[in-house]
């Protein structure tokens, strides 16, 4: 019991890391329609800006400027690079922003290596929250579940209660009305990708000093960040919340899964009289837990092509 405890409580900050990493890629695609390959880039830069300036300004202060360095980042991206293509359509966009993932890649392999480096938590924030039988549960993920929770309420009340998310709705859906009426839609536009590039900043200041700062976080985490909002639907901000946690938690769980889909159909009288179906319904739970989002993903899309939030057609 207390081991399926911890997997829900790992199963949910993992979906919440998975939350802070897709809330800025929903809020790019749903305001200005663009799916940015290179997001889980901004990710990492976060990560490598906080490694960067502990050591010079705290823990605390890097974790603040970092995200604002990687927003910086992401005015340059806009303007010089995604605003000369966007009228070109989706496929430019893509194929951009998927070059620039490796060119940010590869700049972090030639002035950091091509090797993790020492981003640790800090002592302060380094000890355990509270225990679960005899196991204790670092107070750290608690920390970046707090911090996932606080970043949605604050970008759903900006958008929903605000002025200013009544002007970067209106220049979503009207931007000729909304420049018309003399806003600036193409800055609009600039500080929504802004936005969304320094959340993925903070979410890779947070989440570096407890997982691994390496080249690869971006690739281990890219693909999953865009399972999360196909599955919520894209643009959905609580649809990527629900899709996020939903990930979490199945995967965490079936980790510590030690049965088969052939044991499954034993308990409910099925034989498996096919060789070749059967080799494969003997495969453990906890082995394909990587595969089950993808699973997931594929069956969302035929059921609900839209996203289990996503507005339909």
């Amino acid at each position: 019991m207390d081991q399926f405890i911890i997997s829900l409580l790992n199963g949910t900050i993992y979906g919440l890391l998975l939350f802070m990493l897709a809330a800025g890629l929903t809020l790019i695609f749903g305001m200005m329609g663009v799916l940015n390959f290179a997001h889980a880039s901004f990710y990492m830069l976060g990560a490598y800006f906080a490694y960067t300036l502990q050591g010079s300004i705290g823990f605390w202060g890097a974790l603040a400027i970092s995200p604002l360095l990687v927003g910086l980042v992401g005015v340059v991206v806009e303007r010089f690079f995604l605003r000369r293509v966007h009228h070109l359509g989706h496929a430019h966009e893509l194929l951009l922003t998927f070059g620039l993932s490796f060119i940010i890649a590869e700049l972090i392999k030639l002035f950091f290596g091509n090797f993790p480096v020492d981003y640790r938590i800090p002592s302060s924030l380094d000890f355990a929250a509270f225990s679960v039988g005899a196991i204790s549960y670092p107070f750290y993920r608690v920390f970046m579940g707090i911090v996932a929770i606080a970043m949605f309420t604050l970008i759903y009340l900006l958008l929903t209660r605000t002025r200013v998310g009544i002007v970067v709705r209106a220049a979503m859906h009207k931007p000729r009305m909304a420049e018309a009426l003399g806003h600036n839609v193409p800055l609009v536009f600039m500080s929504v990708f802004v936005v969304g590039a320094a959340l993925a900043g903070l979410a890779g200041a947070v989440a570096g000093a407890f997982y691994t700062t390496s080249p690869n976080m971006a690739l281990e985490l890219g693909v999953m960040v865009f399972v999360v909002v196909v599955v919520g639907g894209l643009g959905s901000l609580e649809g990527a919340m629900l899709a996020s946690l939903l990930i979490g938690l199945v995967t965490s769980l079936s980790v510590g899964v030690d049965s088969s889909l052939a044991d499954l159909l034993a308990l409910v009288d099925v034989r498996v009289w096919a060789e070749g179906v059967g080799g494969l319904l003997t495969l453990k739970l906890s082995s394909m837990a990587a595969t089950i989002p993808f699973a997931l993903m594929l069956l969302i899309l035929l059921l609900r092509p839209s996203g289990l939030l996503g507005e339909k057609e």
